[in-house]
């Protein structure tokens, strides 16, 4: 009886997998041709999975979709969600992978907050005191998110910020800041060169959530001199994947996000 259970759930969750943003909408003998299923036994489930409001059907086409209860059991996840919880074990294999300083910010107001961080083992290493307010236009964290704010959000914050320098290379010039956040959201993150400690430099990948908002950012830090120009790609490609990661556990879903985010190649 267990193994028929097991079975028969195995069968329930192919047959939800089917559906995606590519996809939403699927029929009996498709739902068979990509599970492995017999016609009669995907029927048979989907007709079930309908009459318990886990999909609907199209009364002209006969195709199912996701139904509503699936979205009430979305909701009560995604409110249970804590990013750091979520980023803790990505951020951990991070800094495994690049000995150096992992910290997550997120968005508050007109600035970025550092709520986590794993400092590199290194003797020689940068350090984010957690609670930390900084403004969003110093720093790659700062300018990965607010790179993927709405554009009116960039022009406000931008507009009220007095964009104080922290050191000689601080962006302080409010149209060398756009064309700066323009090239991040084209490589799809930020890196910079001691904009707000000297000698310090970082990279920065943008962290999204359910409703398609940037939320956060996570960044690895370090002294400039270890920071060369392939050692910036390489981290680069890391910290993307990861907050990527980050967001995709956060609800956030990338398939008609191409145009948000693009990954580094």
């Amino acid at each position: 009886m267990e193994n028929d259970e097991k079975g028969v759930l195995a069968h329930v969750c192919a047959i939800l997998d089917c559906f995606n943003i590519d996809r939403p909408e699927v029929g009996v003998r498709e739902v068979a041709r990509l599970t492995g299923l017999t016609t009669s036994t995907a029927g048979r489930l989907m007709s079930a999975l309908k009459e318990r409001g886990l999909l609907s059907q199209n009364p002209s086409t006969r195709s199912y979709t996701l139904g509503m209860r699936l979205l009430t059991w979305t909701g009560v996840y995604l409110t249970s969600l804590d990013i750091r919880t979520v980023a803790q074990p990505v951020m951990t294999e991070l800094q495994q992978t690049t000995q150096e300083t992992i910290s997550l910010y997120v968005l508050d107001g007109h600035d970025r907050v550092c709520v986590e961080r794993l400092e590199s083992p290194q003797t020689v290493r940068i350090t984010a005191r957690l609670g930390r307010r900084l403004p969003l236009y110093a720093g790659s964290a700062g300018k990965a998110m607010l790179a993927f704010l709405p554009e009116e959000k960039i022009r406000e914050v931008i507009e009220t910020s007095a964009l104080a320098p922290f050191t000689a290379r601080t962006i302080t010039d409010p149209s060398i800041l756009h064309d700066e956040l323009e090239k991040v959201r084209q490589r799809g993150y930020a890196f910079s060169h001691g904009e707000w400690i000297s000698d310090a430099s970082g990279v920065a990948a943008p962290i999204f959530g359910s409703a398609r908002e940037v939320i956060g950012a996570l960044t690895i830090s370090g002294p400039s001199q270890r920071f060369t120009k392939e050692t910036i790609e390489k981290y680069a490609r890391e910290v993307v994947t990861s907050a990527q990661d980050v967001s995709r556990q956060m609800g956030y879903s990338y398939f008609q996000s191409s145009s948000s985010l693009r990954k580094t190649r």
